[in-house]
């Protein structure tokens, strides 16, 4: 059952639109006439997990657990080690499972031997499961996925998520890397950030409605059988743009990865200037890998973080500490949105502008 489900996953996400509006057509990234930057001074790198990337962004979670998936995540971890980004995994629940398709998840860390790979389980995993997971691929660090709109939708999906808050506290204190608690597609907001935080995570993975919709594709696997979820209720969840800066707004020690419908440097940049420290990337970079193969791949990610540089040199941001304190204006149904949480807009058209002349 499991094993079918990702290939079911695969193939349906691949077969939908995007959903609703990440809300990134919102959020406007302050231009800089005169930006007095050299362009080979301008630094797209960071440091994530202990180790530099070439820009802050990663392959986030997608697939594995399927001997057809094995190929997928090769060229997958070999786009990311060309390209001097990070990768993470899908669920390693089936391998954990099934020892048959541990290869689909161990080629990663074999292709990609010194880069950035996460681990991914459950956030209702054991520690003896995070800690396979995490050997299995000698990861970086585990992403502990929620999903309960997905479960909700999957008739053989949980139901009880009683306890989950603890059991990520004691997954961070028991485990030997760092935890980020991530969500898969339906956003976060302010008291969800402070309940990961009381947790002891400190990087948290937003994952905006906007992108892949795990709803429409569990309705799509199994139509009839959603657990009486309706069609009206796809749209669930809190567009990314509002979630990156809901998160920001709690003013809390933590690195926010910003994923959930990002298509272009031009979002990727958004999402930085607004206080993200790492973005995310999934089916665009899976649809150009099966669709024109990982060169190409490697070159669309390749082309993005050049688009990146671009959009800080108009900006004037020589790193990307500089890029997150450039003025952004937000506006639209992000800015009803976050003005009705008490949230006040103007302050990021402002932010930085002492030390801008």
């Amino acid at each position: 059952m499991r094993q079918s489900r990702k290939i079911d996953h695969i193939n349906n996400a691949l077969s939908r639109p995007d959903q609703a509006d990440a809300g990134f057509k919102d959020i406007h990234v302050l231009h800089r006439s005169i930006p007095e930057v050299n362009w080979d001074e301008i630094d797209t790198s960071c440091e994530f997990l202990g180790k530099k990337l070439t820009a802050p962004l990663m392959i986030n979670a997608m697939t594995g657990g399927h001997p057809r998936l094995e190929e997928i995540n090769k060229n997958l971890a070999w786009a990311a080690m060309e390209t001097g980004i990070a990768i993470a995994l899908g669920s390693q629940r089936a391998a954990l499972e099934d020892e048959s398709v541990i290869d689909t998840f161990k080629v990663v860390r074999k292709e990609n031997p010194s880069g950035v790979v996460i681990a991914n389980l459950n956030a209702g995993c054991s520690v003896d499961e995070a800690k396979k997971a995490v050997e299995m691929v000698e990861a970086d660090a585990i992403q502990l996925h929620v999903n309960v709109p997905q479960e909700l939708a999957m008739a053989e999906g949980d139901r009880n998520f009683r306890g989950i808050t603890e059991n990520i506290s004691v997954l961070v204190q028991s485990l030997d890397v760092p935890v980020i608690v991530k969500e898969v597609g339906f956003g976060m907001s302010m008291e969800t950030v402070h309940q990961i935080y009381q947790t002891g995570a400190r990087i948290i993975d937003i994952s905006g409605r906007g992108g892949t919709n795990f709803i429409t594709i569990e309705m799509d696997r199994c139509p009839g059988c959603t657990g009486g979820l309706s069609s009206d209720i796809s749209d669930w969840g809190i567009p990314s743009a509002v979630s990156i800066v809901e998160a920001v707004e709690t003013s809390l020690p933590v690195k926010i990865v910003a994923s959930g419908g990002l298509r272009t440097s031009y979002d990727i940049s958004k999402s930085l200037a607004l206080g993200a420290s790492l973005t995310g990337i999934s089916r665009p970079f899976l649809e150009i890998l099966i669709e024109k193969g990982r060169e190409e791949l490697a070159d669309h990610i390749k082309n993005l973080i050049s688009g990146l540089k671009k959009i800080m040199m108009m900006c004037g941001a020589a790193s990307i500490e500089q890029l997150q304190q450039v003025p952004v204006v937000i506006t639209g149904e992000t800015a009803r949105w976050l003005e009705v949480r008490g949230i006040d807009v103007s302050k990021y058209a402002h932010q930085g502008c002492k030390n801008r002349g």
